[in-house]
């Protein structure tokens, strides 16, 4: 089996992760489009982190510090690549990153229905906090110009 290599995402990899998302996340999301991952990347360059084997994208996370907390999205495995330690070698590389950058709590979304990613989350230690309610409102598109 070829070594997985772990690496932040760059501007060339861009179309190749939100192609990769379509085949290996759970859902979409309003931010699954160009601008936002340019946005997530140019803001942010070490934030999108890949794992690869050989050619082959394997799997992504962001891993995103506001300064104040730590948040993961997009963890996401292709289907080949399940079961592998790819997850895992993701949420090492991020979690390094955010004890680097001085975080001391990391959190993650996880959609209810998405057993396969509460497995996931699970076996990585991490635990649902039921006392709190993710309260969400969509922001009207910034004008361009």
């Amino acid at each position: 089996m070829t070594e997985l290599r772990i690496r932040t995402a760059a501007p060339t990899d861009l179309d190749a992760v939100l192609a990769f998302w379509k085949v290996a996340a759970e859902g979409t999301s309003i931010s699954d489009d160009r601008d936002g991952i340019e946005r997530l990347v140019a803001r942010d360059p070490e934030a999108l982190i890949l794992a690869e084997r050989g050619d082959e994208l394997a799997g992504t996370v962001i891993a995103g510090f506001d300064g104040w907390r730590c948040h993961l999205y997009r963890l996401a495995v292709h289907p080949d690549h399940r079961r592998r330690g790819v997850g895992g070698a993701l949420l090492a590389a991020a979690e390094e990153r955010f004890v680097r950058l001085g975080g001391r709590r990391a959190d993650a979304m996880v959609l209810d229905h998405n057993e396969l990613g509460q497995h996931a989350w699970r076996a990585a230690e991490y635990d649902p906090q039921q006392q709190w309610t993710r309260w969400v409102k969509p922001l009207p598109a910034a004008p361009h110009g």
